[in-house]
């Protein structure tokens, strides 16, 4: 049995099975059960156990959210605090699912470059110097396979640029496809959808 930790924004989350304190969006749309999730399926898909869903509603990749400054909720921050606290010490984690830059472009993000090595905090507030960041994270903490799963209608340049990043740092990414939604949220079929191309994909990286 593989343990998972994901790292997400609503698209990942279900009440009450998310951190406490973390905004959720579903139940939502038609999904109105967890084992209609993306990931509650997959991981049944993959005979896997869930260790932790880091999943918070609304948040970016990078530092820059809806309303401006969110360093202390974005993905990057969240990894980065797992990591001060130890949770990679005291916890196995074979992979990791990582599910985000949807918001970064909803929420008009600056895209900034690429760019690789050290990174300023301030450079993190920008879409893809923050997802370089989070990725070099990734490389350094003791996580056998991380993938990533890139969605549908993001802009072309955060698609594109989140592709080179992932090639960079040898991570798998997925670029979904043909994702059934209403008000940019999966419905139950949208969610199975994911699934289904993200269990094929993993079968294969």
């Amino acid at each position: 049995m593989k343990n998972i930790l994901i790292l997400g924004d609503s698209y990942s989350t279900y009440k009450d099975l998310i951190p406490e304190g973390y905004a959720t969006w579903y139940p939502g749309n038609d999904v109105k059960n967890a084992e209609e999730t993306w990931w509650k399926i997959a991981l049944k898909g993959a005979g896997a156990d869930l260790v932790l869903n880091t999943s918070y509603s609304g948040t970016t990749i990078c530092h820059t959210g809806y309303s401006g400054d969110c360093s202390h909720i974005s993905f990057l921050a969240r990894l980065e605090k797992l990591a001060a606290e130890g949770f990679f010490e005291k916890n196995t984690i074979d992979e990791l699912w990582i599910f985000g830059g949807t918001n970064d472009s909803w929420a008009n993000s600056p895209i900034g470059e690429i760019m690789y090595g050290e990174i300023s905090r301030e450079e993190k507030f920008k879409v893809l110097p923050g997802f370089s960041a989070l990725l070099a994270l990734v490389r350094s903490l003791p996580i056998a396979k991380p993938l990533i799963l890139i969605n549908t209608e993001l802009k072309p340049e955060i698609e594109s640029g989140y592709k080179k990043i992932a090639a960079h740092y040898g991570i798998p990414a997925l670029s979904l496809s043909a994702i059934d939604k209403e008000g940019g949220h999966p419905t139950a079929a949208g969610m199975a959808q994911i699934a289904e191309q993200f269990l094929a994909f993993r079968e294969n990286v």
